[in-house]
This record gives structure tokens, sequence and C-alpha cells, in this order.
């Protein structure tokens, strides 16, 4: 597993709503982003991953994961419904999607820490 590169992942989310935001052409699937065992990161906590189990972190960071795709599948929703939404809101530091962001780097870093 390469949590760096995992890491480069979840940042370049920003970037992909931020621009979704700005123009929802319905690239986005809000039903496929919500998923949290596609992606890399994904498959590594539901398959390979699975053996650090009773690791803390390996709970944390299966548990902030799902959130930060619930919270990315929610903005695509609201963007799709044409609502106003302002950026340093959705996306900012303080915004939900900002902290759970954080909170899954963290995660990946403690993790990677231990494994």
């Amino acid at each position: 597993m390469d949590f760096e590169v995992s890491i480069k992942a979840h940042k370049d989310w920003k970037v992909k709503l931020k621009n979704y935001l700005k123009k929802p052409d319905g690239s986005l699937k809000s039903a496929e982003v919500c998923l949290d065992n596609k992606c890399q990161l994904g498959q590594w906590i539901y398959g390979g991953g699975v053996r650090w189990d009773s690791l803390t972190e390996y709970a944390t960071l299966k548990s902030e994961h799902a959130k930060f795709h619930k919270c990315a599948a929610d903005i695509i929703i609201k963007a799709d419904s044409k609502q106003k939404m302002n950026e340093e809101e959705m996306l900012g530091d303080n915004s939900d999607f900002g902290k759970i962001s954080t909170n899954v780097i963290d995660a990946i870093l403690k993790i990677k820490s231990k494994v």
C-alpha cells in the first residue's frame, strides 16, 4: 500500500469538488463517490488492511474514510441540485469536508506508522 499516493488522491478530491461546484456537469456521480471501497485506500482497508483491524488506528481510518466519501457525495448531490453554495463553506478548512479530509490524512499517517 502506498500511503503517500492515497494522501495525494484524497487531497486531489478538494480540487475535483471545487471544479464541480463551479460546473456541475454530471461527471461526478454521488452514488459512486459515496462508496468507500472503490478507491485505492478503500480497497486496502477492505482487503489487505483487514489484517490490521485490531488496531485503533485502523478503525479510525476506516471510519473517517467512510465519512469522507459520504461528505464528498453529499457535496455532489447539492451541486447537482443547483443549490447556491459557498466554496469556502463547502470545502474550506473549517467545513465538514475540510475537517474530515484532515482526519483522513491524519489517520493515514498514523496507520502508516504502525504497519
